[in-house]
């Protein structure tokens, strides 16, 4: 009995390995075309406007993340918390669907509130930056509910066909200004109010799929095996298996706690730029734009990332929900040593030929520091772990707990920022506490990993 319990704890460890693997290579070839993206602009734009380029993407993935990606996140672990239960109905998408469109009416009325500050002080009073903003927000709305719809059914292959078809669609713009057949900032930016769009294309598969597997008789025999975990674990504990209706009130408190975390990924990721921007003067653009280009070897990882988590938080949803300890914690320790791995590599890389990579990837006149960008690589595999970190987390539906100690560490990093300590140099101070923030965060999330798994609510 006990070798078939770790037969099956293995073969569990071993397909959340699998799934994760297959979306970290589709994801990772996104990656590199993001990179490509903004090395064409930065090559083909001045500074100035490279720079807008660099606020323009800061801006729509600080609202975008905020907004949308904790619907994502609870989508991908209802889902899957669903699936264990053996709980029917579709009460979670209305809920979902209803937190989304509010969410993107509250952007939208905000927006055009603001029209004459985002214009003029945000976007250097381009028209069509404004616009852009406001056409890829509503459009991300879309796109990270079907992720999160996606991932919670464990379709990997699909959610990476969605991501890779947003790169590679916002790639193509940068690349007709590259080759000489449109010229300008506007075409540049276009890219990314197009690719939310056209990563949809993906979405009638997904419904098609979704239509067969709801007309089949019998569930997946991974599926049976999850309801009959579910059904020893209820018969235990001498609770009914009963279903509990998914309320507007439950989805909300836990997406509210989610996009706090939220407010706080974005503030490490582009605090340093918006913060350069608004005490560099009339430059401000332009190093904003180096920094940007620095933290790019932070932000380009966890946009892999980011997909990962939202994959391996069904798998993880269904330990902690039946009760697997084990692979539960075998499967965190798995994604923490690949992050490892990865960030020694990426480090090792800049070591070697940090500056002369970052000047063949961004050209222009300023100077990377070897030194510095060692400093942000290993700071993103100490990130990432954190991040891991909280995957664990709010499978286990400790995500009150999570967004404290997210809350506490984005404060500490504003203020460090704020505070002028004697820096000459604002890249420097902006690495050290990048690598500073990204430790107290890991730390804290660790001693709340450390804790006893309990039954996910």
């Amino acid at each position: 009995m006990g070798g078939a319990a770790q037969a099956d704890s293995d073969e569990r460890v071993r397909s959340y390995g699998r799934g994760a693997a297959i979306l970290s290579v589709g994801i990772g070839i996104t990656g590199l075309v993001t990179y490509a993206y903004f090395a064409l602009a930065s090559h083909k734009l001045s500074n100035h406007d490279y720079g807008q380029i660099t606020l323009l993407w800061s801006a729509i993935f600080i609202v975008v993340s905020v907004l949308y990606r904790p619907v994502e996140q609870m989508l991908s672990r209802t889902i899957s918390d669903r699936d264990v239960r053996g709980q029917s109905g579709h009460e979670h998408l209305r809920v979902a669907i209803t937190i989304q469109l509010s969410l993107g009416v509250v952007f939208l009325v905000a927006a055009l509130a603001l029209h004459h500050p985002l214009k003029d002080n945000l976007l250097g009073g381009s028209s069509t930056l404004y616009w852009v903003l406001i056409g890829a927000v509503l459009g991300y709305a879309a796109s990270y509910f079907a992720r999160g719809f996606l991932a919670g059914h464990r379709r990997f292959g699909l959610y990476g066909g969605l991501v890779f078809m947003e790169a590679i669609s916002r790639f193509m713009f940068a690349l007709v200004v590259a080759v000489g057949l449109f010229s300008g900032q506007s075409v540049v930016a276009l890219g990314m109010v197009a690719a939310p769009f056209v990563s949809l294309s993906v979405v009638p598969w997904a419904v098609r799929r979704s239509l067969r597997r709801s007309s089949a008789a019998v569930p997946a025999d991974e599926d049976t095996d999850s309801h009959r975990v579910a059904e020893l674990d209820a018969a235990s504990s001498g609770e009914p298996s009963e279903e509990v209706e998914f309320t507007l009130s439950h989805g909300t408190g836990f997406a509210a706690a989610v996009l706090l975390i939220m407010i706080s990924e974005q503030t490490f990721l582009n605090a340093g730029p918006l913060l350069v921007k608004a005490t560099e003067g009339a430059s401000g653009a332009a190093v904003a734009g180096f920094v940007f280009n620095v933290l790019l070897i932070a932000r380009a990882p966890l946009q892999l990332f980011q997909a990962i988590q939202t994959s391996i938080l069904p798998s993880l949803t269904r330990m902690a929900v039946g009760g697997e300890d084990d692979p539960f914690r075998r499967s965190v320790r798995l994604t923490l040593s690949a992050v490892a791995v990865f960030a020694f590599c990426v480090a090792l890389a800049f070591l070697a030929l940090g500056p002369w990579l970052m000047h063949v990837l961004f050209g222009g006149g300023h100077h990377y520091a070897r030194g510095g960008l060692v400093i942000v690589a290993v700071g993103m595999g100490v990130y990432l772990s954190a991040a891991t970190l909280n995957q664990a987390a709010l499978a286990q539906a400790r995500t009150r707990q999570a967004a404290a100690a997210w809350l506490c560490t984005a404060f500490a990093f504003v203020a460090y920022l704020a505070i002028p300590w004697g820096f000459h140099d604002r890249v420097l101070q902006v690495e050290l506490g990048y690598f500073g923030a990204a430790s107290l965060l890991c730390t804290l999330l660790y001693l709340l990993y450390r804790r006893p798994v309990t039954t996910a609510a």
